[in-house]
């Protein structure tokens, strides 16, 4: 970093600085972009490849990620090897002050780049004590680890980058894509060049068959939500929300190099305004809050006097109405300890959700333990049958993988859900042993069922089983063929003890609406939660 005695005079200006800074958000939002579409399309291509390096570069954003990594480890009670990237940003921030945030945060920088609050000429004052809440949702997401519950994980920012373009902004844009291909192929000097442009970008970026996600517009709209706060302040999120920014900002506070005001100030007041997270205030001087400082430079660039210096020394902790007092460390605990309780409580002795299918080699209890909330196996799952739960396991299963047979099935060749998993809550299985693995149960509907219901032929289900025994058996029958007559009709019998659940019955089940062939869980007498009076 350069030292602040040579701002403005000698070597590095300023504002060559903040470019670079710019220059370094733009580079890392690209890698961070490439590294998302590089694994589908190496995941998508290569389902069952196993390789050490791909994981571990795909993963890279969140293993460097201290508060994901480090709730994961409380939750889990272990450390995994590539959590000790993580290790790299706490020394580079104790080094630094905030500078991941600055510099190098994909959610910081888009965040940066729409400056809402600039266009509004009435600018809304956000009251000091709210940069204390992402201190309190930090001690939230570390005490709610003790209790082996992640469920506000969803809330670090790396987390909502990947489930955002999971699920919103990349199906949104492969659909952009295929309308305009559509349009396009039909004028005849195009449609050679369409098709060549289609074939270099499906797989690469976009899924060869359109994706679909449940809750896009849940996913799209909390995004959305983060750049409207940013009207009532620059980096709202940032400011006062981000638990990462908590982290950080504690370490921030007590980091090697940081910005200080020195004492040939005018007090003329531009950098105030300025600094995009508010971490200069002035209070009859001027100060800069070290544990608020992203070190983007920005108030170095606009200072007149050369007055703002970013010195090698250890900061110290400057007292400000929103520092984290005992109080609210004892009441947060209490919160904590509470809301836990009340998501795991079992209310009038009834089960509280039905039993979500789980991706294969997951167990359920350990899966609450361990997930992050981050979406990257669904992002490489090749027939879309990973979804996230949003209701569907529970509160404390908010946002964790569940799969949807009707929508996709667990391909049989495929393993790349337990392969991507930054935190091994899908087990990284050997394909010999995922196909083993149970998810759950094939139940025929006899009521709903072509051949059962109406005597009609149809052996879908038994024709896609990709069980080497066929879990699904044809049963020859003599029925009426509507004339007087007979005729022998086949009629699809599961095999429970061949069954392995991977759903592609179901996916494949051409009775509209709900499938006549469905993957079920038992739990506790129930079997998903639905009432299957009259299945087989």
């Amino acid at each position: 970093m350069v030292k602040g005695e040579n701002f403005g005079r000698k070597g590095i200006s300023p504002s060559q600085w903040v470019k670079i800074r710019k220059i370094s958000q733009v580079i890392f939002f690209i890698i961070f972009l490439a590294l998302f579409f590089w694994s589908r399309r190496e995941f998508y291509l290569n389902p069952s490849v196993e390789s050490g390096f791909k994981e571990t570069l795909v993963n890279l954003p969140l293993k460097l990620d201290p508060l994901v990594m480090i709730a994961q480890a409380i939750a889990s009670r272990k450390i995994l090897q590539g959590s000790l990237l993580a290790v790299f940003t706490l020394i580079l921030t104790f080094f630094l002050g905030r500078v991941w945030c600055g510099w190098f945060c994909p959610m910081g920088t888009i965040l940066e780049w729409l400056p809402l609050r600039s266009w509004k000429k009435k600018q809304p004052s956000v009251p000091e004590w709210f940069r204390g809440i992402k201190y309190v949702l930090l001690m939230v997401i570390l005490f709610s680890a003790i209790f082996t519950n992640l469920t506000l994980l969803f809330l670090d920012p790396l987390t909502i980058g990947y489930r955002t373009l999971t699920m919103a902004i990349w199906p949104g844009l492969d659909k952009i894509v295929t309308f305009l291909e559509l349009q396009l192929i039909q004028v005849p000097f195009l449609s050679a060049a369409v098709g060549g442009f289609d074939s270099l970008i499906r797989p690469a970026i976009f899924p060869a068959h359109p994706a679909f996600y449940r809750y896009g517009l849940l996913y799209i709209g909390f995004f959305c939500s983060l750049f409207v706060l940013n009207v009532l302040a620059p980096r709202f999120w940032c400011r006062y929300l981000c638990p990462l920014g908590g982290l950080l900002g504690l370490l921030g506070k007590v980091s090697l190099v940081g910005c200080e005001i020195t004492s040939n100030c005018s007090t003329c007041g531009k950098c105030v305004p300025a600094c995009p997270t508010g971490a200069i205030k002035e209070q009859g001087q001027v100060f800069c809050d070290p544990g608020e400082c992203t070190m983007c430079l920005v108030c170095a660039e606009n200072c007149l006097g050369d007055s703002v210096k970013f010195p090698f020394k250890v900061s110290k902790f400057l007292h400000q109405p929103y520092d984290i007092e005992r109080r609210k460390v004892l009441l947060s605990m209490g919160a904590t300890a509470v809301g836990v309780g009340l998501l795991e409580t079992n209310f009038a002795g009834q089960v509280q959700s039905p039993t979500p299918i789980r991706p294969p080699g997951v167990m359920n209890e350990k899966l609450l333990s361990t997930c992050i909330r981050c979406g990257e196996c669904s992002t490489v799952c090749p027939t879309n049958a990973i979804q996230m739960a949003v209701l569907d396991g529970g509160v404390e299963g908010f946002w964790t993988p569940i799969i949807v047979p009707r929508i996709g099935y667990c391909d049989y060749s495929c393993q790349a859900c337990g392969q991507v998993c930054p935190v091994e809550a899908i087990p990284p299985l050997s394909l010999e042993i995922k196909r083993r693995q149970v998810i759950g149960k094939a139940l025929v509907d006899r009521d709903r069922c072509l051949p059962w219901a109406e005597n009609q032929e149809c052996i879908v289900c038994e024709e896609m089983c990709p069980v080497p025994d066929k879990a699904i058996e044809l049963e020859l029958v003599e029925v009426s063929d509507g004339t007087g007559g007979t005729k022998i009709l086949q009629r699809p019998v599961v095999v429970r003890k061949l069954c392995i659940g991977c759903g592609i019955c179901e996916t494949k089940c051409p009775v509209a609406g709900e499938a006549a062939i469905q993957i079920t869980v038992h739990s506790g007498g129930h079997q998903n939660g639905r009432n299957h009076q009259g299945w087989q």
